[in-house]
């Protein structure tokens, strides 16, 4: 099938509604839908609980007493799920919403996947006014859907916004959003892989001299995919670039914004030519501190210490980073945020990086000056895997979730 191809069978159930709220959404019977055979895109609306700050506590006594709808039977996708890989398979449906420059996003809606149309001056296309966020949706053994902290990518989103000069939506508009678009069936079952939610802001508007463009698109589409690594977590094998640097004091680094990935595939692309699997890049200034590899951030484990890199301004604050210090913390790790110098790899224990994609990935082996720096067991320490396993479990809803990180969607 090419990656275009729109799949039959990916179409919202015309039977239910999302109804989300903090910690458990709901489904409930469509309105205003004369054939409920047929799906009516103008009736998937949100009917929203008031948020409690923001998003973080239970629903409220009133909504926990009704009556829960815990016998519906979930249908899944015609997939071959087992087969799923880490790549674009599009779904039916994305959604958008605009606004004009100076304004504030309103309402938005539901189009057929498909090509969009820019202007050959939208900003976006001129300048690289855009950003784009990446979290995933898990199914639960009972068939709920979980979100892991949305909230924390609206929130980036927002902080990459004020960066690039562009109005952003609010954390209540990112996070409906978020769940409003996708079906539960297309959503891969318990330990097959996740549904990965892929939001976009472009400055649509058409501009020909250096300035904020004069309208905004925010666009959501979907796919689901299999796990990164079919075996569950494997090591990768990085090589230290000391003239290509990914960021630069006072630039765009610390935001995700859509330029900072295309600058790094000269150097990702060479990397790979010779065998590795990516770029470790040291800072610009004094080129001997550790920043990021080229879509994830790094953790250098001696003993019970785990460093990582602080964040100031040069290295994206990953939401997967943020999860595993707290997590370690949590286990009696010691974590540290700091400049960590290259040097450091030399006897380090344990070498791997975090993304929303992979979690983690253990780094087997390092190359630097020409020398290679191995890690033991290939790479999979027992920090990195106990790490993996407490997250992922965590993600899939198999743990308690004391941190109150997850939205719950049933």
């Amino acid at each position: 099938m090419e990656s275009g191809a729109v799949f039959t069978g990916l179409q919202p159930n015309p039977n239910y509604l999302i109804f989300p709220s903090r910690s458990v959404c709901r489904l409930l019977p469509p309105q205003n839908c004369s054939d409920t055979k047929q799906f009516c895109p103008q009736s998937l609306k949100f009917q929203r609980q008031p948020l409690l700050a923001s998003y973080s506590k239970k629903l409220s006594s009133t909504v926990q007493e009704a009556p829960l709808i815990s016998d519906v039977a979930y249908e899944l996708a015609d997939i071959d799920w087992d087969s799923l890989g880490f790549a674009l398979m599009p779904t039916d449906f994305m959604y958008i919403m605009k606004c004009s420059h100076g304004q504030t996003f309103s309402k938005g809606e539901l189009q057929r996947y498909g090509n969009i149309e820019l202007s050959p001056s939208a900003g976006v296309l001129n300048y690289g006014q855009g950003l784009f966020e990446g979290l995933k949706a898990y199914r639960k053994q009972d068939g709920n859907i979980l979100l892991f902290r949305p909230e924390e990518n609206a929130l980036r989103m927002r902080m990459g916004a004020e960066r690039m000069c562009m109005p952003s939506p609010t954390i209540e508009q990112f996070v409906d959003a978020s769940t409003k678009l996708f079906g539960f069936f297309q959503v891969p079952p318990p330990g097959k892989g996740s549904l990965y939610i892929r939001p976009l802001l472009m400055g649509s508007g058409a501009v020909l001299g250096l300035a904020p463009a004069p309208e905004y698109t925010f666009l959501i589409y979907v796919s689901p995919v299999g796990n990164y690594f079919k075996e569950g977590i494997a090591p990768i094998h990085l090589m230290i670039d000391t003239e290509v640097h990914r960021a630069t004091p006072g630039g765009t680094g610390g935001v995700k914004t859509i330029g900072n990935y295309a600058s790094v595939l000269k150097a990702q692309t060479a990397a790979k030519a010779k065998g590795f699997t990516d770029v470790l890049y040291l800072d610009c200034v004094h080129k001997k501190y550790l920043e990021e590899v080229s879509s994830c951030n790094v953790f250098v484990v001696k003993g019970n210490v785990i460093s990582t890199p602080s964040i100031k301004g040069t290295i994206l604050p990953g939401i997967t980073r943020k999860s595993i210090i707290d997590v370690a913390r949590s286990q009696g790790f010691q974590v540290e945020e700091r400049l960590v110098a290259v040097d450091e790899l030399l006897d380090a224990d344990e070498v791997f990086c975090s993304g929303t994609a992979v979690v983690i990935s253990p780094v087997g082996s390092i190359t630097y000056h020409g020398e290679r720096i191995s890690y033991r067991n290939g790479g999979i320490g027992v920090v990195s895997q106990q790490l993996y396993s407490a997250l992922t479990r965590l993600q899939m809803g198999l743990t308690e979730d004391k941190m109150d990180w997850l939205l719950e969607l049933n």
